[in-house]
């Protein structure tokens, strides 16, 4: 019967959410302990929370409950750990609360949970003021900035199943075609109602090399597409000393052997340079995926949200990517009932997404956050407007995503597999849906399985998905022109 300490990890929230948790993971292995997962009871349950907004902080609080039943031990990590500390320690005893910087020790914290010995949760305080102002002059090796795990031997890693060659702390939580790979963390925009720069930090990109190593890696472990993962992937490679690394970095990736896709999410629209979409709608290998973080469409609100940017050079970005890559996916999320947002400014975004053809529109409705420069305005929106304007808009994002699915009839795209379902059915996603925020296709095909890269002809849309029949084979697909921005099988 074995010695070895057990761990559930439990993730909520975003992608980079995700990496963090495998980092964890991949520390606890080396560490000696084993992860189960489902029902399964482990000696400690980590939780790794998120903290955005209200709603998902109660999902958070929910789920540490729920650990919690029955007596088990239960460690809260993630944004709403880091973002409370100890104020969420002494209102939720059921949980123990660690912070980003006791990642590098994880298993010395759930050893000291698992022995009874309490820890001794942080106090909050503003991340950004760990490094220096300019990003040029920031060393990451002067924090702990989870998923940025340094090239280094880990101790106690020898005969372990640690990947790398026990050189990089990560182990996959989850199988499948697609894995998210983290290329910077942290944000330096000062948007008036986001609290994330607080907690996560400045920002910090990863040195390229460290970004390929781990893209190698995924590959070997039967990974297919990566999904670059940042909280503003458009700032990569500034702190750096190259405002262009982004751009060079996805020649590289696309490179990899074994990889068939590679994928970029959270652009800001007043950083996509014209060289950037050059190089996501003419790279073999990289699909002219365009996730853009518009907000609004209101010139004057987005100035009160501290951003750039309005409907008429929102609208001319979306042209010139389309003019380059006319099936060009692309998705965006957007803040209704911000304070002071008028009936006029209300209709300038319906308007820009009447226009605008996205394939993906994610609709929030405002709420204050703790700290933020927002929460402090006075002219807010009665509730009951936001919820009616959040409602409207919503509606209008559905027919619209599902206008633009019935525009796609009829055309060619690629589909990567990721399950195979009954009767010669699978589900996978065409090169303008991402994983899990977007729709997925429905293709009929023979003699598939999941991982493979086909062709196929848009049959017909059900809402914002798609059903598609294949056309080739993979062998002859490899061979065949690229339709929708990415290169054949390898």
């Amino acid at each position: 019967m074995s010695s070895r300490r057990t761990v559930s990890l439990v993730t909520l929230g975003c992608a980079r959410n995700e990496v963090d948790s495998e980092e964890l993971a991949g520390r606890l292995a080396a560490g000696g302990w084993d992860l189960v997962e489902g029902d399964a009871r482990a000696d400690v349950t980590v939780v790794n929370t998120c903290g955005f907004i209200d709603a998902a902080k109660q999902d958070s609080i929910q789920t540490l409950l729920e650990a919690a039943e029955g007596g088990g031990k239960v460690v809260a990590a993630g944004c709403m750990a880091e973002r409370y500390g100890s104020e969420l320690a002494e209102s939720l005893p059921e949980a123990q609360v660690i912070g980003f910087d006791d990642y590098a020790a994880i298993t010395d914290r759930l050893d000291d949970v698992v022995d009874g010995r309490s820890l001794a949760p942080h106090d909050p305080r503003d991340r950004r003021t760990l490094l220096p102002i300019s990003p040029v002059e920031r060393d990451a090796s002067q924090v702990h900035v989870p998923g940025h795990a340094p090239l280094e031997s880990l101790p106690g890693a020898e005969g372990t199943d640690l990947p790398y060659r026990a050189t990089v702390p990560r182990r996959r939580l989850s199988g499948g075609p697609v894995a998210n790979l983290k290329i910077a963390s942290g944000c330096d925009r000062r948007c008036t109602f986001c609290a994330i720069p607080a907690f996560r930090g400045a920002y910090v990109s990863r040195r390229p090399d460290e970004v390929v190593l781990e893209a190698q890696w995924l590959a070997s472990e039967g990974v297919r597409e990566v999904f670059l993962v940042s909280e503003n992937s458009t700032s990569y490679g500034k702190d750096l000393g190259d405002v262009r690394a982004l751009e060079t970095l996805l020649p590289r990736l696309a490179a990899v052997e074994g990889l068939d896709r590679v994928r970029v999410s959270y652009l800001q629209p007043a950083e996509v340079r014209p060289g950037l979409v050059e190089a996501l709608t003419g790279t073999p290998g990289v699909v002219p995926y365009f996730d853009l973080s518009f907000q609004h469409a209101s010139g004057p609100l987005l100035r009160r949200m501290r951003r750039f940017g309005d409907r008429e050079r929102f609208l001319e970005l979306l042209d010139t990517v389309r003019e380059r890559a006319p099936e060009a996916g692309a998705r965006s999320n957007f803040i209704v009932g911000f304070p002071g947002e008028t009936e006029e400014e209300f209709e300038e975004l319906v308007a820009f997404l009447t226009e605008a053809r996205l394939d993906a529109i994610g609709v929030f409705g405002y709420s204050d956050e703790d700290g933020t420069e927002a929460e402090g305005h006075a002219d807010k929106v009665p509730q009951e407007i936001v919820d009616e304007r959040v409602a409207r808009l919503t509606d209008l994002a559905n027919e619209l995503m599902a206008q633009r699915a019935e525009e796609r009839v009829g055309t060619d795209v690629s589909v990567l597999v990721e399950a195979v379902l009954e009767d010669g059915a699978y589900e996978g996603r065409a090169a303008h849906q991402a994983p899990e925020v977007d729709g997925s296709t429905i293709l009929y095909g023979e003699d598939l399985a999941v991982g493979d890269l086909v062709r196929a002809t848009v049959l017909q849309s059900v809402g914002a998905d798609l059903v598609a029949e294949q056309t080739e084979d993979r062998e002859d697909a490899e061979a065949s022109p690229r339709t929708d921005g990415e290169s054949g099988d390898r």
